[in-house]
């Protein structure tokens, strides 16, 4: 960043949306108010948000400096002075990412004056001219009834309950010793509820009312186990810890649920609880290069997640927008691509503001949580999203470009040139030392390496790429483009040359990338689009579905294993509904939590399709999350709705049980029921 704050000015930033009307395109509206006591002279202004102006948008009252992704340079009309109380006005109708909620609007602004000067502005949220202007925010519950369809309070429901009679609500819960396995599992538990619900004492000594809860071993799948309930305390039996702790989660939030509303659940003295999973993979994603979140934060994620018995933890750890992993070999990945701001390597995006903002995890910190998430059962995926999504990268290290490339190509986020070269040997070094340290530091052996939404012409002005696919086509580009026309893009599903040649060379990158982790003992997992070309040896990688529904079966019948997570249905970073009030992305739709937990992710599959299911995974996204209280509005209750899919028998699901055994569970930043 250059020039200091100007301590001397107030401005007030403010957005406008005006939906489209019959043929009359939308309008996007901002207003810059002077404050202070002297006029502003000279300047331009500065904003980013979710929503993003077309490239060389037209701006009525004002043009269009510079227009990065969603980070806009826009400068009043020559010669203009703001006048201390006077607002400038300005507008565009071109767009090529419109509001659909007040949260996709400006959430940072600030002017830069003649000399670098900075003058940050207090930004309101984005008003809509048709709509209610009162922002939702914060978790929304359902209130817990007198009369609940089920007497326990348990989410995801177990696969059978029986016999089940209540007693006395007891103060706690005493958690003998047992084995070496009950033991680890009964100290994941203590640190999991102290760290939910602090203050509550859901474990106790029994000199202090806590009711025994014993334990006993038996052979059998790790994460099953069974409940057998007595007036004189509980026994736990399984075959392992993570059995051990989901018995234990279990127990808790019974226990929770019947001492905080004694006149809806009970607390049984008399049958048993018999439970496993229905699906082995039940993850959770997670975003951490468009916002940042603090090692305090994943760990409180983590959890969350082991609360709503999920086992996987997606590690989102780099896109465009940052990267937020020490990797000892390139000190420059934390020192640059890990902050963004005014005059830095990555600009000001989603509202970030132009002071330095951001951060990364160091290896130690990184180790430290992969641990937490083992003691809760939770194997931790790390994601490094190569090739594309990878402009901060690229501006940490550009030797990592062909030097001789001409041309500008984007992505559909508006991204100029984010892609790792398949071509440049340095690259593929690169993803190999990086590949390496991530071996070292994930011990669950799975290294995911993105491969979705390579831009249509990407690297169509570099030589060595031009170079790498005449090696590649022979000599022969009419007979290599006929092999592979038959890809699926980004690009609204376009087939054509240009598509076709950016698949083949994005595979060529894969089968390199995918070599050096195999070579590892790892197994790769990407997004969908890593099936073009089919370079993927399919006994050691995995993909998830996530654009539509049809693709995850049509994948598994081509032999991969396949992990469902469309974002019609389990991206909870999709507003929940169309209303302009709610906030969140809007474009695969407004899934309501009810239609997250009504969707069937195999529906309609083949027999053989559903050998290649692996289970399900959600996916948060934080374009829309720089407010926390956004973050627990969008992804609470739905991820519990995930996790209930990825547990319970369909059969035995039932939505007007979940939703108000949902309204105990716990949330990330909010208060709980």
């Amino acid at each position: 960043m250059t020039g200091p704050v100007d301590p001397t000015h107030s401005l007030l930033f403010e957005t406008l949306w005006t939906p489209a009307v019959g043929t009359e395109a939308p309008i996007y509206t901002i207003r810059l108010t002077n404050l202070g006591a002297t006029p502003l002279a000279g300047f331009v202004l500065c904003f980013s948000g979710p929503a993003r102006l077309q490239a060389g948008a037209a701006i009525e009252n004002g043009r269009l400096v510079r227009r990065f992704s969603n980070h806009s340079t826009i400068a009043p009309p020559d010669g203009f002075v703001l006048a201390p109380g006077a607002t400038w006005e300005a507008s565009s109708r071109q767009l090529s990412y419109p509001l659909r909620h007040w949260s996709d609007g400006a959430r940072n602004a600030y002017v830069v004056g003649a000399e670098g000067t900075m003058l940050p502005a207090r930004v309101l949220p984005t008003v809509s001219t048709v709509a209610d202007n009162a922002p939702r925010r914060g978790t929304a519950r359902a209130p817990v009834p007198l009369n609940a369809p089920q007497p326990l309070s348990i989410v995801p429901w177990p696969k059978e309950v029986t016999g089940i009679a209540g007693g006395q609500v007891p103060h706690g819960l005493a958690l003998a010793r047992g084995s070496a396995a009950a033991a680890e599992a009964g100290d994941a538990f203590r640190d999991i509820t102290a760290r939910l619900f602090p203050g509550e004492g859901l474990v106790r000594n029994s000199h202090q009312g806590g009711l025994p809860v014993r334990f006993a071993e038996r052979a059998g799948e790790a994460e099953a186990y069974r409940l057998d309930f007595a007036a004189d305390g509980v026994l736990v039996t399984a075959a392992a810890p993570a059995g051990f702790l989901y018995g234990l989660i279990t127990l808790g939030q019974i226990f929770r649920g019947a001492r905080r509303h004694p006149a809806t659940f009970l607390f049984p003295v008399a049958g048993s609880i018999e439970d496993s999973p229905r699906m082995g993979f039940r993850g959770c994603h997670l975003d951490v290069a468009r916002q940042f979140y603090a090692g305090a934060e994943v760990k409180q994620f983590l959890a969350i997640l082991a609360w709503n018995k999920l086992n996987r933890f997606h590690w989102h750890l780099t896109d465009d927008e940052a990267w937020r992993i020490e990797i000892t070999a390139y000190p420059q990945l934390t020192e640059k691509a890990a902050w963004r701001g005014h005059a830095l390597s990555v600009p000001p995006l989603f509202g970030s503001g132009p002071f330095a903002t951001g951060g990364y995890y160091t290896q130690d910190e990184v180790r430290e949580i992969v641990a937490h998430a083992d003691r809760y059962g939770i194997d931790v995926i790390p994601e490094i999203d190569v090739p594309g999504h990878s402009f901060a990268l690229l501006q940490a290290l550009p030797e990592l470009r062909d030097p001789d490339e001409t041309g500008e190509y984007a992505s559909v986020q508006g991204m100029p040139n984010n892609c790792l070269n398949p071509a440049q040997p340095k690259a593929i070094a690169f993803m190999e030392t990086v590949m390496r340290e991530l071996a070292g530091l994930f011990p669950a052996g799975i290294l995911h390496v993105g491969a979705d939404e390579v831009p249509l012409g990407a690297w169509s002005g570099s030589p060595m790429a031009l170079a790498m696919l005449a090696d590649l086509a022979g000599g022969d580009a009419a007979r290599f483009h006929a092999r592979h026309n038959n890809v699926e893009t980004n690009h609204d599903g376009a087939d054509d040359i240009e598509g076709a040649t950016t698949a083949v060379l994005q595979a060529a990158f894969l089968r390199q990338v995918h070599a050096s982790v195999k070579a590892l003992g790892c197994v790769t997992g990407g997004w969908q689009e890593a099936a073009h070309g089919d370079v993927l040896d399919k006994a050691s990688s995995y993909l998830i579905g996530w654009r539509d529904v049809p693709v995850s079966a049509r994948l598994a019948g081509e032999g991969y294993d396949i992990v469902v997570a469309p974002g019609q249905a389990y991206y909870p970073d999709m507003g929940q509904s169309t209303d302009w009030n709610e906030p969140g992305a809007g474009w695969a739709g407004s899934p309501s939590p009810r239609d997250t937990y009504d969707f069937d992710p195999v529906e309609g599959w083949t027999v053989e399709q559903l050998t290649r299911f692996k289970g399900i995974q959600a996916c948060i996204w934080n374009e829309s999350m720089a407010d926390r209280a956004i973050f627990d509005r969008l992804v609470f209750p739905r991820l519990s709705a995930i996790a209930e899919t990825a547990w319970t028998p369909w059969g035995q699901k039932d939505w007007g049980r979940f939703i108000v055994n949902a309204a105990l569970m716990p949330n990330l930043y909010g208060h709980w029921a």
